[in-house]
């Protein structure tokens, strides 16, 4: 199983509308996919789903058909994980739902993560609970990728989610917060890698632990993707351009904990996996019409201009989703 988590502590840059779109344009590709909604504020699931669908899915009492249901039996105790109850919006790609509930978790995940320390097993179920779920979701949809979106925090149930995590994607926007986001970012993903290995240490030792999948912890980043800011023609935007010129160098310090990024910029950067446009005026349509903006059609509202602005949409998303495919050895069985 490869698994991308989408992970930036700062909100507002377009995380979940990238998981949204990779994931339908990699089942486009050919390519099996599980997007998994991590996210206590589940917003990736509310783009997956209509009215009617999201009340019937948060309306009913708990255990409900969500990442949180499948955790419930862990949490109370009364048994370990269930397989999470899946939705399929198109062929070749699954949905693991949200739930606002999960954040009621986040006192668990952080209580039980000094315990694995101690070698106490039912702390390395509890940490591993979200990496188990996911490896249960790909198990069912026969997936090959595995696209996890994240709340924008350190808290503990992040650390969960990204220790499940082959690979991280660092979306960004060209503005102040997202810069100073990476400095937290990196050190804080060192931190949660080495603070892992020291526990996968423990658990070798540990009878009780020999039947329980543990995840590697890898959290590697494999790049960063820039959601560009609409700029005014008329007017020069000085702060865009230079926080566009400070990202390279940052990602590389902050986040590879490395030199080297100086005078580079982000069109010529290797760890620069995108540069989105701003589909602004495409977003509505495809929201009303619960499709990714690349496959809006003239009965979507998608007329004049906007037939060239989903064209484009389409082929810049088709190169994202290369660029990483590339990144992390996957194959897009519609390119070959």
């Amino acid at each position: 199983m490869t698994t991308v988590a989408f992970f930036n502590n700062k909100g507002g840059v377009g995380k979940t509308s990238l998981v949204y779109h990779l994931a339908w344009m990699y089942a486009d590709l050919g390519v099996t996919v599980v997007a998994a909604d991590l996210d206590p504020q589940a917003n990736l699931t509310s783009m997956f789903l209509d009215e009617w669908e999201k009340d019937e899915l948060w309306s009913s009492s708990p255990p409900r058909e969500t990442v949180h249901g499948a955790l419930l039996p862990l949490l109370e105790g009364t048994s370990d994980i269930s397989t999470p109850v899946m939705l399929m919006p198109r062929p070749a790609l699954c949905l693991v739902p949200g739930d606002l509930s999960l954040s009621v978790a986040e006192d668990e995940f952080s209580g039980q993560w000094p315990r694995c320390l101690d070698r106490n097993v039912r702390a390395f179920r509890v940490i591993s609970a979200l990496s188990r779920i996911l490896q249960r979701a790909r198990a069912e949809a026969e997936a090959e990728l595995v696209l996890v979106d994240v709340g924008p925090n350190l808290g503990a149930i992040n650390r969960a989610a990204l220790i499940a995590a082959d690979f991280v994607v660092v979306p960004l926007a060209p503005d102040l917060f997202s810069l100073q986001g990476l400095n937290n970012l990196g050190p804080t993903l060192a931190t949660w890698r080495h603070g892992w290995e020291q526990r996968l240490a423990q658990a070798r030792m540990t009878d009780g632990l020999k039947a329980l999948t543990l995840p590697a912890g890898r959290m590697k980043p494999i790049g960063y993707v820039v959601q560009q800011h609409a700029v005014r023609l008329d007017r020069p935007v000085k702060a865009y351009a230079r926080r566009m010129d400070a990202i390279p160098d940052e990602y590389r310090t902050a986040v590879l904990q490395k030199s080297g990024g100086k005078n580079k910029q982000v069109e010529n950067d290797k760890h620069c996996l995108g540069l989105l446009k701003n589909y602004r005026s495409l977003m509505p349509y495809a929201q009303d019409a619960r499709k990714p903006m690349f496959f809006l059609k003239a009965a979507d509202g998608a007329v004049g201009g906007h037939v060239n602005a989903v064209r484009d949409c389409y082929h810049d998303f088709r190169d994202l989703a290369c660029a990483i495919a590339d990144r992390i050895g996957v194959r897009c069985p519609q390119l070959d």
